[in-house]
């Protein structure tokens, strides 16, 4: 079974915490005990796991900066963008978490954040898919 998120975003890098849409999916889904695989279908986003603490989303939007620049890269040449797809690829596109008793797995503090590399944009989704 799957299903889509569809959302915005607002800010060029910005992190989206869709915790809570991600486990009202896979209630609705009804799996006892699986596997939910999370699916970012763009090549200049990700998604990833972590703490949604407001110092620590700064930290890693600097982090991001600072490593993938905006540059003379040869792709900025067509849509200048390069950037963004570079860290798309080192940061991920997908992860899976466990589900068990019907509920969605993950430590404490980790919360699901898409990670908008190019943004802002209109629409941008999450794939969902349980087993």
């Amino acid at each position: 079974m799957s299903t889509t998120i569809s959302f915005s975003t607002h800010n060029q890098i910005e992190l989206v915490d869709l915790t809570e849409q991600v486990e009202q999916a896979v209630t609705k889904m009804k799996v006892d005990d699986g596997i939910c695989h999370l699916f970012v279908p763009h090549a200049t986003a990700a998604i990833v796991l972590n703490e949604n603490e407001p110092g620590l989303i700064s930290d890693i939007i600097l982090k991001i900066q600072t490593l993938f620049p905006d540059a003379d890269y040869e792709h900025n040449r067509v849509d200048d963008n390069a950037q963004a797809h570079l860290a798309a690829i080192f940061l991920g596109q997908n992860i899976s978490l466990p589900i068990i008793n019907g509920c969605l797995f993950r430590g404490t503090w980790q919360s699901i954040l898409f990670v908008e590399l190019d943004g802002p944009r209109n629409q941008r989704e999450l794939v969902v898919t349980v087993r």
